[in-house]
C-alpha cells in the first residue's frame, strides 16, 4: 500500500536522522575540500549547523509542526557556520516556511517546500555558482516538482529525488574546473545528499544510531584547553637526571621504561653517554626516584603538583574573565556611537585589533569559524548604535550578514574582509569625523590595495592551480589560489612574495604564527630586507596557530 503522508513525528525523525548521518560522514566531506589547509572544513561547519538546529528540535515535547519547523530555522540560523553551514541553514530555513502550517506532508507540500528552500539559497548568496551544493539543491526542487506531477506514493517520490540529487551532484566537476582537477565532488553538495539520506534511512524505519545529536545536546561544553580535575590521572610532573655510575645498557632502557609506564605516563627514558634524562607523571614520584637512584647519582630533579598548578590556572582565569566581565558592563552603560567586531586567532593579531580601537573580538577564523550565534553575542555585547563588522575570512562572511539580518535594534554594518591584513587595513582607515557610509566607502576601496599571503601546510594529497601538492608540503596561498609549494617555509613564503609585489609596493606586514620564534622571524625580514630594499618592511607578532606567516603587500 502506498505511503502518501509524512506525520509530525515522524518528520521529527527523519530530521535527526539527516543530522546524525552528516555528523557520521562529516570527515568524508571534509576530504573533499579542495584546498588541502588544516582550515575549519565544510564537513565540520555544515555539522555544527545542522546539530545546533537538532539540539532545538530534541528540546521539544509533543511538538507540533510549526513548533518543529521554528525549531529547524531558528536553530540553524544561529548555529550557522561558513558559508556551506550558512547556505544550508538558508536551505532549511526555506523548507521549513513552507511545511510549518501543516499537519501532515505529502508529495505536493514537500516540492513546493524544495523550491522554497532553493529560491531562499539562492537569494542568501550574492553571486550563487553553478557546482555548488546551491546546483544540487535545485536538482532536488527540480525532481521534486516533476515526481509531484506523476506520483502520490512516497515510497516512490523520495528515492527517485535522491538519485536525482546523486546524479547532479556527480556532474558538479564538470561545472567547476577545481573540483575537476583536485578530482572530487562538491563537498557542500555531498553534506547535502548525507542530509537526505540519513533521513531516508529513518523514513524506510531502519535503525538509526542518534548518539551523536544525543552527546552534542547533552553535554557541557568545556573550552578548548580547558581541563577538569578528573582529567589529571597523574598528579605529579616528575623530572630528573641521572648521571650514570655505570653501564647503562639498551635492555635497560626498556625495563626503566616498562617500570615508568606502569606508574604512569608522557614518559621520556633518553640515554646519553653517561646522563639519562627522566621524565614521567606519576601519582608517586618516589617510586620513580627509587628506580633511577640504583643507576647512580640524580641531579635536577624537578616535582611540579598538576592539580595544584590547575587550580592556580583556573583561579586566575577565574579573575581574568571576571575583570573582563566588570569592564565589559561598564562599556555596555556608554552607549555610543560606532563600535567594532573583529574575527582573529592569535594572541598578537588580538592584540593590534584592541589598540586599533576594537571593542570585541570573536576568536576563530582559519582553524574554526565562528557561527552566527557568536556574532549575535559579539554584537549584543557592542553597545553603540552602528557596529562594524570585519569577518576577516571570506568562509566567514555569510554568517556576519546573517547575523546582521537578525539584529534589529543596532545598525550592522558588515565589512567583507577576507583575510586578517585587510580587516587590519579597513579599521586603520576609519575616519571618526566621517559618516558611516562614508567609511564603509572608505574602508571597500582601501581594502582592495591590499593582497595577502598565508603560509601553511598540506593536510592532504592533492591536485589544484596546476600544482601537484602532498601532505606535509609547505604552501603558500594568496588571494586567488595557492602561488607556491615547497619543502622549506622561507623559501616557499619568498616564492609566493614574488608574485605578490609590483613595482607600485609601498610596504610588506608580516605576521609570524605561533610556530615560528620571534629570532626566526627577525632574520627571515632580513632576508627580505636584502630582497627589496625599496619597500618597507614591518614584522609582528601574530600568534595565529597553523599559519607559519601571513602577510600583506600594499
Amino acid at each position: 500500500m502506498a505511503m502518501k503522508t509524512i506525520t509530525t513525528e515522524l518528520f521529527t525523525k527523519m530530521f535527526l536522522a539527516g543530522a546524525a548521518n552528516l555528523e557520521a560522514k562529516k570527515e568524508f566531506i571534509n576530504e573533499l575540500n579542495v584546498f588541502p589547509v588544516p582550515d575549519g572544513d565544510t564537513g565540520t561547519n555544515m555539522t555544527f549547523t545542522i546539530l545546533s538546529a537538532a539540539k532545538e528540535v530534541s528540546n521539544l515535547e509533543n511538538a507540533n509542526m510549526l513548533e518543529i519547523a521554528k525549531a529547524i530555522s531558528s536553530g540553524s540560523l544561529r548555529g550557522a557556520r561558513g558559508n556551506s553551514g550558512v547556505i544550508l541553514s538558508q536551505l532549511l530555513r526555506g523548507f521549513t516556511k513552507e511545511i510549518r502550517e501543516h499537519k501532515e506532508l505529502d508529495v505536493q507540500i514537500l516540492a513546493a517546500a524544495c523550491e522554497h528552500a532553493r529560491s531562499t539559497a539562492y537569494k542568501a548568496v550574492m553571486k550563487p555558482k553553478e557546482g555548488t551544493i546551491l546546483t544540487v539543491a535545485k536538482g532536488i526542487a527540480e525532481k521534486a516538482a516533476e515526481m509531484a506531477d506523476q506520483t502520490d506514493d512516497l515510497e516512490i517520490f523520495i528515492p527517485e529525488v535522491i538519485d536525482y540529487a546523486k546524479e547532479v551532484l556527480s556532474k558538479t566537476p564538470d561545472m567547476l574546473p577545481v573540483l575537476k582537477e583536485a578530482g572530487v565532488v562538491d563537498s557542500g553538495g555531498q553534506g547535502l545528499l548525507e542530509v537526505l539520506n540519513g533521513a531516508y534511512d529513518a523514513f524506510l524505519g531502519k535503525e538509526v544510531d542518534y548518539s551523536a545529536i544525543a552527546s552534542s545536546t547533552g553535554t557541557k561544553m568545556v573550552k578548548p584547553g580547558a581541563q577538569t580535575e578528573v582529567d589529571i590521572k597523574f598528579g605529579y610532573c616528575t623530572e630528573f637526571i641521572i648521571m650514570l655510575e655505570k653501564e647503562f645498557t639498551e635492555a635497560q632502557e626498556t625495563e626503566v621504561k616498562a617500570f615508568l609506564e606502569s606508574i604512569g605516563d608522557s614518559i621520556v627514558c633518553v640515554a646519553d653517554d653517561d646522563v639519562v634524562k627522566i621524565h614521567v607523571h606519576t601519582n608517586d614520584p618516589g617510586l620513580a626516584i627509587q628506580k633511577a637512584l640504583t643507576f647512580g647519582q640524580l641531579s635536577r630533579i624537578k616535582i611540579d603538583n598538576m592539580r595544584e598548578e590547575h587550580q592556580e590556572r583556573l583561579f586566575k582565569e577565574a579573575e581574568k574573565e571576571a575583570a573582563a566581565k566588570k569592564e565589559a558592563e561598564k562599556k555596555k552603560a556608554e552607549r555610543k556611537s560606532v563600535g567594532f567586531i573583529a574575527v582573529s586567532i592569535g594572541d598578537g593579531m588580538n592584540e593590534i585589533f584592541r589598540e586599533l580601537g576594537v571593542d570585541y573580538i570573536i576568536e576563530g577564523g582559519q582553524t574554526m569559524n565562528p557561527s552566527t550565534e557568536d556574532m549575535l553575542t559579539a554584537i549584543d555585547e557592542v553597545n553603540a548604535d552602528h557596529v562594524f563588522i570585519f569577518p576577516n575570512n571570506k568562509n566567514i562572511i555569510l554568517a556576519a550578514n546573517q547575523a546582521q539580518m537578525l539584529t534589529e535594534d543596532k545598525d550592522i554594518v558588515v565589512i567583507p574582509t577576507k583575510t586578517v591584513p585587510q580587516g587590519i587595513t579597513a579599521i586603520i582607515n576609519y575616519m571618526p569625523e566621517a559618516d558611516v557610509d562614508t567609511n564603509v566607502e572608505t574602508m571597500l576601496e582601501e581594502i582592495k590595495n591590499v593582497k595577502t599571503g598565508q603560509v601553511t601546510y598540506a593536510v592532504r594529497d592533492t591536485h589544484i592551480d596546476n600544482k601537484e601538492i602532498h601532505e606535509g608540503d609547505i604552501m603558500g596561498i594568496g588571494d586567488d589560489g595557492i602561488l607556491s609549494v615547497g619543502s622549506s617555509i622561507n623559501e616557499t613564503t619568498k616564492e609566493m612574495l614574488a608574485q605578490l609585489v609590483s613595482e607600485d609596493s609601498e610596504l610588506i606586514s608580516l605576521y609570524y604564527g605561533q610556530d615560528v620564534s620571534e629570532e626566526e622571524a627577525e632574520q627571515f625580514v632580513e632576508e627580505l630586507e636584502e630582497l627589496y630594499p625599496e619597500i618597507d618592511i614591518d614584522a609582528h607578532v601574530g600568534g595565529q596557530p597553523i599559519y607559519y606567516y601571513v602577510l600583506s603587500v600594499e
